[in-house]
């Protein structure tokens, strides 16, 4: 972001693209971007474009940062798409901040509850039951199945991080294969309330690419393209090449976006008001924006609902767990009076 915002203005004072390449490389702190600065610098220097040399760091600038700067090359208006890309990724960062941030406390709580309740059932239970069955007393049901289970982490615990770990890595293998990805973003998108937050997150993407590209002079059927690789869900990617498809063959994008299924209705005819005034980045982007304070709604109800639901899930269970040492104790109680 800094750097687009530094090369942008520095263009637009009018110092050339080599000096300004040079000024920022011997600004920047970070020594691996000081290297492909220098090497790009170098590139340029012998007679490369711009994005030719930036396309040999694949690591270090996107595809989609590339044919933009491509585009804005040709247009000679590089300056300008340098800004749109890096509000476009102030934007992006700010919504992928807002979701770390508020689901952020709820996994604290989720890690800090899991926690406190295999402590007692591993650690205070077994004392408890060690010291009812020297008395005689009979364990109720409750308290004998919550000592076994402290009896089994205690004496398996190394088999179960190993199990939990060996599923972990199948199951992240699995997503990594061409039908568990589908699948996997597929399940993404039908998970009740879930779902519908990470529609919005992927149609506030969507939209955002498309119109940073498309307003950046990029072609449409490449732009479509660009999209269908950074949008991070294979259903949403398919729909992307859908639409290129459709495109090809001389139709509209809002109608083949309806008959996917995949986008609300009011981002579609959004599309098509921005297709018929001839606004379409335009409109992209408001669509964007709308999705993305949509995002920020969502996640505030999310997480007013998970606080106070994972609040008294932990209640019941040391509810459950108080209820399983303190029936033996009245049991003891009775016997010591009679």
């Amino acid at each position: 972001i800094v750097f687009n915002f530094q090369l942008a203005n520095l263009l637009e004072s009018g110092i050339t693209l080599l000096i300004s390449l040079r000024t920022i490389e011997a600004q920047t702190a970070n020594k691996r971007l000081k290297n492909v600065l220098g090497e790009i610098w170098r590139a340029v220097e012998s007679g490369s474009s711009f994005s030719e040399s930036l396309s040999r760091h694949p690591k270090v600038f996107s595809k989609l940062f590339v044919n933009m700067v491509k585009a804005g090359e040709e247009s000679g208006k590089l300056n300008d798409v340098l800004k749109k890309f890096a509000a476009f990724s102030e934007a992006k960062e700010e919504l992928s901040q807002k979701i770390k941030g508020a689901l952020f406390y709820p996994a604290i709580l989720f890690i800090a509850s899991i926690i406190v309740i295999v402590f007692i059932v591993t650690f205070i239970m077994p004392k408890f039951a060690d010291l009812f069955l020297s008395a005689g007393l009979k364990l109720p049901l409750v308290t004998q199945i919550l000592f076994s289970f402290g009896v089994i982490i205690k004496r398996y615990w190394y088999l179960i991080i190993l199990g939990f770990c060996a599923v972990s890595w199948l199951a992240v293998k699995y997503t990594h294969t061409k039908t568990g990805k589908f699948q996997f973003d597929r399940l993404t998108l039908k998970i009740p309330v879930l779902g519908d937050l990470a529609r919005k997150i992927y149609v506030s993407r969507f939209s955002r690419t498309l119109a940073v590209l498309l307003s950046s002079g990029v072609p449409v059927l490449r732009s479509l393209d660009i999209t269908k690789e950074v949008i991070g869900n294979q259903v949403m990617a398919g729909v992307a090449a859908n639409l290129k498809a459709s495109v090809e063959q001389g139709e509209r994008l809002s109608e083949p976006l309806r008959v996917s299924g995949e986008f609300p209705l009011d981002a579609v005819q959004m599309i098509s008001a921005g297709e018929e005034s001839g606004n379409l980045d335009g409109m992209l982007d408001k669509i964007a924006d709308f999705y993305d304070t949509a995002v920020g709604y969502s996640l505030k109800k999310l997480t007013a609902l998970i606080e106070p639901l994972l609040l008294a899930i932990m209640g019941a269970v040391v509810a459950l767990i108080m209820a399983s040492v303190l029936i033996p104790i009245f049991d003891m109680v009775k016997i010591i009076r009679h």
